[in-house]
């Protein structure tokens, strides 16, 4: 297998998580972005969206998207177990894994992608080129905001996201707490529950991946 990875995007960045807390080996290509070449026809030609990662298996077949990435590893090495055992302990890491995606990383994104001039004409990922909306790096800040407040919130009520375990969940999360920041949107000193769960993350080896 191979790993198309670009430090210090997040998105790869769980997923070499993921792979840390599994203690697997595996091949990692780091592309460029800033240099474009995820937008180069041999990088294309494995994934027709120009985004990272990319696991690429040995029969040639390419998954494009950290969750599937994730599945897949979990389902050839399941121990340590991090996305749910049961029914309802699926659910949950998948339900929270969800919402740090669609309330944390995307607007954190869209705080980024339409106010950084690195991104100028390239507000939105893939091939396509789009202008900067300005209005829309506003709505993104307050968004990764109110984010930020849900979480320590659900903390309060439990040692880990999705339930009393780190799962992948708390991967999700955790970097997107860690992107936050590229919004210069951090924890405040009243997020008490937020922090608690975030230091107890960070001082994984994982962490570190």
């Amino acid at each position: 297998m191979k790993f198309y990875d670009a430090p210090p995007a997040p998105s790869p960045r769980r997923v070499r998580m993921f792979v840390a807390e599994k203690g697997l080996n595996i091949e990692i290509i780091n592309l460029d972005l800033t240099k474009g070449e995820q937008l180069e026809a041999a990088f294309r030609a494995k994934n027709p969206r120009c985004t990272v990662p990319v696991l690429e298996l040995d029969d040639g077949t390419c998954l494009t998207e950290s969750l599937s990435i994730c599945h897949y590893l979990e389902s050839l090495h399941p121990e340590p177990n991090l996305l749910g055992v049961g029914a309802k302990e699926q659910a949950l890491v998948l339900m929270w894994n969800d919402i740090a995606m669609f309330n944390g990383f995307a607007p954190a994104g869209e705080g980024l992608r339409n106010f950084a001039k690195m991104f100028q004409h390239r507000s939105v990922t893939g091939p396509t080129d789009y202008p900067q909306i300005p209005e829309l790096a506003e709505r993104g800040r307050q968004r990764t905001v109110s984010f930020l407040d849900s979480l320590n919130q659900r903390l309060a009520a439990s040692a880990y996201l999705a339930s009393d375990r780190f799962t992948l969940a708390d991967i999700t999360a955790f970097v997107c707490v860690e992107f936050a920041g590229w919004i210069k949107v951090s924890m405040t000193d009243e997020q008490h529950h937020l922090r608690r769960w975030f230091d107890a993350v960070a001082s994984r080896p994982s962490a570190t991946a």
